[in-house]
């Protein structure tokens, strides 16, 4: 089935591993026949602030339009980011924090501690990059940059199943492993997962 696909590269630099994932799995997804829509965070124009919380909601950004409309269109998104500091780098944090609004992305009820999860139906994949080695992040810190991301916002917003792709130990890889986990990643957009 064909699918409907948005790849978002939270990583700041477009010269990083992160974009090169990005491009690849948006190949795979394309040469598999899928609509597919890429976006690099760092080129879009946006206040990564929200500087009143949800008190007051800024005037969205015309790039933030754009991906509030990109992400109703999509059946799937998929999230490429650097684990730095055991969470998301800044400029991803400050668009989900812009973008993931009360009345668009979740509602909360009136009289009770629960809400609605207005992005049902779609499905998500995490992949992300990290120096140090996988069993470091899940054993010494409980794997922050995943539980967050997976549950704390895709899953919050009804986002689900979500899928995660860790690449590991990155400063001691050598290129042909680097070249595996591109072929990887572009075999993960081949298959919409």
């Amino acid at each position: 089935m064909k699918k409907k696909i948005l790849v978002i590269n939270g990583h700041p630099n477009d010269e990083s591993l992160c974009a090169s994932l990005a491009l690849s799995y948006f190949q795979g997804a394309e040469q598999a026949g899928h609509e597919v829509k890429l976006t690099h965070l760092s080129r879009l124009s946006f206040d990564p602030i929200l500087h009143k919380g949800y008190l007051k909601i800024q005037e969205l950004e015309p790039d933030l339009v754009q991906a509030q409309k990109d992400i109703l269109w999509a059946d799937h998104l998929v999230f490429i980011y650097p684990i730095w500091w055991s969470s998301v780098p800044a400029l991803l944090k400050g668009f989900l924090d812009r973008v993931l609004l009360p009345g668009f992305a979740f509602k909360y009820h009136k009289n009770d501690p629960f809400w609605d999860k207005l992005l049902k139906g779609r499905t998500g994949r995490i992949i992300l990059t990290t120096d140090a080695p996988w069993f470091w992040n899940l054993m010494m810190n409980w794997d922050p940059a995943i539980r967050t991301m997976k549950k704390g916002v895709l899953e919050f917003c009804g986002i689900k199943p979500v899928g995660v792709t860790q690449y590991d130990s990155l400063k001691s890889r050598k290129p042909e492993d680097i070249k595996k986990y591109l072929q990887k990643t572009f075999e993960l957009g081949r298959k919409a997962v």
